[in-house]
């Protein structure tokens, strides 16, 4: 893709937006998002875009993470993006945020299984090889992590990253042995999204941004515990 191009996450606790044209990361934040979702990114979007010396109307398209991951980041990262698409009428592209923290492993022979933290001991992973190209050896999902480990107990391990793998570093390594990427390495950063562009468009292509949605994978706790309470009668 030809022209400036605006990447978001904020698909965990640590989000990011990110500007870049080609080849060239022309700015990047990295903040904390937290509860206040909203507050944060659209600020952040506005401070990317200055800092690269833009404006929204000469962006050429836009890139988000996809999910898994937060359901309010994922929902308002979703909406922010979808809203610059139909405002400037440019495509939309959406990218796991999983495979956007396995990306910082391009060019390594050995799989990257990137986590995030699903609670209850449970993770969403993913697995990809990423030696000259981006095979998905597994997508995302949501499972214990005892479940994910037991899937590599014979063979050599994956790396393994992201916040996930850090927050269960212990029980990786005395389990499989496996290395561990410390965080700074495992972040689904938002020039990483800008990359993925660079080298997998067609896998990131939105073809109704309309329509599209995040991988939210499994129903938000809200939703669980609205799913558990039975509906009263109509008097």
């Amino acid at each position: 893709m030809t022209g400036p191009v605006l990447a978001l996450d904020s698909s965990t606790g640590i989000g990011s937006v990110a500007v870049g044209e080609g080849e060239r990361l022309l700015a990047e934040v990295v903040l904390r998002v937290g509860a206040g979702h909203s507050e944060a990114l659209l600020p952040a979007v506005d401070f990317a875009l200055r800092s690269a010396g833009l404006g929204p109307t000469d962006l050429t398209g836009v890139v988000v993470g996809g999910g898994p991951g937060s359901f309010t980041g994922l929902r308002v990262g979703a909406a922010t993006a979808k809203g610059i698409v139909h405002a400037l009428g440019v495509p939309l592209y959406a990218y796991s945020g999983l495979l956007a923290t396995a990306a910082v492993s391009w060019g390594i022979e050995r799989p990257v299984c990137a986590l995030f933290d699903a609670r209850r001991r449970d993770v969403y992973a993913a697995c990809y090889r990423l030696d000259g190209g981006v095979e998905v050896i597994f997508p995302p999902e949501a499972l214990a992590l005892d479940a994910l480990l037991a899937r590599f107990a014979a063979g050599e391990p994956p790396i393994f990253a992201g916040e996930g793998a850090v927050l269960h570093r212990e029980q990786i390594e005395r389990t499989l042995s496996a290395a561990v990427a410390p965080l700074h390495q495992g972040l689904p950063r938002a020039s990483a999204l800008l990359w993925l562009l660079q080298v997998a468009p067609e896998l990131g292509r939105v073809e109704d941004p309309v329509a599209w949605e995040p991988q939210y994978i499994r129903a938000s706790g809200a939703e669980r515990i609205a799913a558990r309470v039975p509906m009263q009668k109509e008097e």
